[in-house]
This record gives structure tokens, sequence and C-alpha cells, in this order.
């Protein structure tokens, strides 16, 4: 005959399943159209099919590395970004977000993702046509197809990426009140995008900026350079939160280590 169980022992794993239970990560979904210019993947934040609550948006560069691992620049290793979403509205330590994931130009990407020519690199400057594809094509779609809020957009990336969304922030403010401005390459142009937040005027967006400790000297220096001239500009620590991950190179594996931690500072509860 089995003994009973232990009483204590038995309500700490009684109270164990019900924590368990408490937690379960609710799920949004992915949603994939291939009737704009380019492939574009939205996430559809936990509840979105439950009411008719409208939420606001983040556009991510890059959307190929964002959400699937057989289409990252290196396969397998990609952003996890609906998981991450998915855990922080379930815990409530982010606000429920529409996230829309952008692919690349390919051979195009440099040009896109750089408001200026740098003659080093004999290329880019096609940042403001960018923005006219994301203002005047793929923002009013999204607004039409989905419960949006099309005054609460953000605008987000990493190197490149990163580049381009702290340039659209600047330039277009009051469409883009937030962005995550991830391991940002300041270098191009011998830093031109310095002298943007020098000439910025209008309300300031509330901006998450970081780097990895492992991404190199010039890299580091910059972005620590764009911290202080934002800082010098008005940003204070409500507006702009800044991290160096020590251990963070410059990697989709690296991203997805601290993008909750971008969507938490940009959508907080």
């Amino acid at each position: 005959m089995t003994s009973p169980e232990p009483s204590l022992a038995g309500a700490l794993r009684r109270l164990f399943r019900v924590e368990k239970r408490r937690i379960a990560i609710r799920r949004g979904r992915i949603e994939r159209f291939d009737d704009f210019s380019r492939p574009v993947t939205v996430y559809l934040p936990p509840g979105y099919d439950e009411g008719k609550e409208r939420y606001p948006v983040l556009y991510m560069q890059d959307g190929q590395n964002l959400f699937d691992a057989e289409r990252a620049y290196i396969p397998g290793q990609h952003w996890r970004l609906k998981e991450a979403a998915d855990a922080a509205i379930t815990e409530r330590t982010a606000a429920p977000v529409i996230i829309v994931g952008i692919d690349h130009a390919g051979v195009a990407r440099v040009d896109e993702y750089t408001p200026t020519r740098d003659p080093r690199h004999k290329g880019g400057g096609r940042a403001d046509d960018y923005a006219r594809l994301l203002l005047e094509e793929l923002k009013p779609l999204i607004d039409s197809r989905y419960r949006t809020r099309p005054d609460d957009s953000a605008i987000g990336g990493s190197s490149l990426g990163g580049l381009v969304a702290i340039y659209l922030v600047l330039k277009h403010p009051r469409v883009f009140p937030r962005a995550a401005v991830m391991s940002p390459s300041v270098w191009w142009d011998k830093r031109a995008i310095l002298r943007e937040v020098d000439a910025f005027e209008g309300p300031r967006p509330r901006i998450w900026l970081d780097i990895g400790g492992r991404e190199g000297a010039d890299a580091l220096a910059g972005a620590r350079a764009l911290r202080d001239r934002l800082r010098a500009h008005g940003w204070n620590d409500r507006l702009l939160r800044y991290y160096e991950d020590r251990r963070g190179d410059h990697s989709e594996r690296a991203w997805a280590r601290r993008v909750r931690q971008a969507l938490e500072f940009l959508y907080p509860l």
C-alpha cells in the first residue's frame, strides 16, 4: 500500500501547478503578405482576435531576421521576437503591440538604411526614399488592415537598421514617438547622424539605445557619443534608456537577448 503524500509536499506541488497555469504564455500570431513591394511579416499580440481594442505599431527593419529561423541571415539565428513579445505581454511587463517586420531590399539595403552618401563606401543616402515607402505606402496599408492607433507608431532596428531608426525618429518625431535603436552604425559617414541630433527640433521621442560590449571599440564609442549627444539635447532618463550588454556581440543572437527589454521600455504598462 502506498503511503499518503505528506501534506506540505502535496500543497507545494499543487501551488506549483497553479503557478505554472497562471504564467502560461499566451500566444500571439504571425501573418505574412506578399502584395506589397517586398515581403512583410505582422505579429498580432495575444488577445487581438478576442476584442476590438486598437494597438500601437512597431515597424522593424530586417524582417527576415526577426521571426523566422529558416530565413535569418545566419540560419537558425533569429531574434525570436514573437516569443519575446508573447512573454512580455503575458507577464504584463509590456503593453500589447503590433509588430511589423519589413524585409530589407537585398543589395539595396545599405543605400536604404543610410541617411547620407558615404564616399568611403561609394554608396548610401536613400533613407528619405525608404521613409516615403514606409509613410506613404506601408503605414496606410497596415492602418487599413489592422486595428492600429495611427498616431502611435514606432521604428526600430539593429546595425544599419538601427541607424535608419534613429534617423527617421529624428526626421518624423510626430509619426514615430518611440524608437528601438540597437547597435546602431553611428560610424557611417564620419558619424553624420550626430549632426542630425544637433539639428533636431521638435517633440522628443522615447528612445531605447543599446550596444554590445564585444562589438568593438569604435562601435562602443559611437553608441556612447550618440547617447551623450541626445542627453545634451534634452533627452532625460524618462525618454532615453541606454544599455550596454557586456557579453553582446554584433549578432541576431545578442539582439534576441535584449529585445524584450526594449519592448518593456518603449511600451510600459
